[in-house]
């Protein structure tokens, strides 16, 4: 046997580990428009039930979308803002209310 035939029978696996750098997720602005239609209580409600703010911060931005026409009302990764405005604007249909939200990037 030779060098060239042991080398042929025992064969060597190398194992190569990348590391990949994953960004965290983008963020974005879930923003509530201010109309004629839905009410104070509705928003402050949805504020409340959908993004989990306390009554304070829900009565102090629906203020805010009222008096300047739109306010960012939460900043999450896009699934979890896209979700979100889905849940606000179903139960603002269902209560008859033409609520419009939007999403904008976070940058």
């Amino acid at each position: 046997m030779s060098f060239t035939d042991t080398i042929a029978d025992n064969k060597v696996e190398i194992k190569k580990k990348t590391k990949q750098k994953v960004a965290p997720p983008s963020q974005f602005k879930v923003i509530y428009m201010n109309d004629d239609t839905t009410t104070v209580e509705f928003v402050i409600e949805s504020l409340i039930t959908i993004f989990a703010h306390d009554y304070t911060s829900a009565y102090d931005l629906t203020g805010v979308i009222h008096n300047e026409g739109n306010a960012v009302v939460a900043v999450l990764p896009y699934e979890m803002a896209e979700q979100k405005g889905v849940e606000a604007t179903q139960l603002a249909r269902n209560n008859g209310f033409p609520l419009v939200i939007k999403l904008e990037a976070d940058e």
